[in-house]
């Protein structure tokens, strides 16, 4: 299978573990150690030349010097995975170059992958837009630039979970200012861009992954005509 098909294949296959974890009630510990070992074994058995960047797993420096490094968050919402709610994720992503290639992200309470091999259609937007923000720890900045745009804000749990809102039109803008990892977003990112989203750090900058620093303070997924709109309303609330 090629990489698109690879990634959607993984992201489907840990999706399906986890809900059969969850079944077992069993906590979210065991479902991102479990998760991340299957991950782990189709990565070593499909894709044995390349790079992995893990959350669940210790950082080979190494990987910076390689083209292609599949980036893995094998449960993106821990705590959303174990309170039983539906806003958790699965997220596969490839960066070649230090561009978010392909991906794709598991939505397993939802029984959804969305993935770079077929995303999903862009229907219209709504007015006014719909901003996620973190249910738990939505930034100051997030907030001000909801305001500033007059934006209905919606609290979802997992970074993966709130970028294929918007890919599946449920919303128009995800904004997170407070601190992500390449893990985070590579996969988020690499579906909101094949699905004809705008894709970016919260300045306009665009995400370079397999850095050194895992750390990716800030993103900004959304429709395109409102990317000027909030990159701009982020300027002026200091961000």
């Amino acid at each position: 299978m090629n990489d698109a098909e690879f990634a959607h294949a993984a992201a489907q296959a840990a999706g399906d573990l986890l809900l059969a974890i969850q079944r077992d009630g069993a906590d979210g510990a065991r479902g991102d150690r479990e998760a991340n070992a299957l991950l782990l074994e189709w990565l070593a058995r499909e894709r044995p030349d390349d790079a992995v960047l893990s959350e669940e797993s210790a950082d080979d420096p190494g990987r910076v010097a390689a083209r292609r490094v599949w980036i893995i968050d094998p449960l993106d919402g821990t705590r959303e995975f174990a309170e039983r709610r539906r806003d958790w994720a699965v997220h596969v992503g490839l960066a070649v170059d230090g561009e978010a290639r392909l991906g794709a992200v598991a939505l397993p309470a939802l029984g959804q992958v969305i993935a770079t091999d077929a995303p999903p259609p862009l229907g219209p937007p709504q007015t006014p837009p719909r901003m996620l923000v973190s249910r738990t720890r939505p930034s100051r900045l997030c907030l001000d630039v909801g305001a500033k745009i007059g934006a209905t804000e919606i609290p979802m749990g997992s970074a993966g979970a709130k970028a294929m809102a918007v890919v599946r039109g449920e919303a128009e803008i995800y904004l997170h200012s407070g601190g992500q990892h390449q893990w985070d977003n590579c996969a988020p990112v690499a579906v909101a861009l094949a699905a004809g989203l705008h894709a970016s750090r919260i300045d306009g900058a665009p995400i370079v992954y397999n850095q050194p620093s895992t750390l990716i303070p800030d993103v900004l997924i959304c429709r395109k005509e409102w990317a000027g709109p909030v990159l701009e309303a982020v300027r002026g609330c200091g961000g």
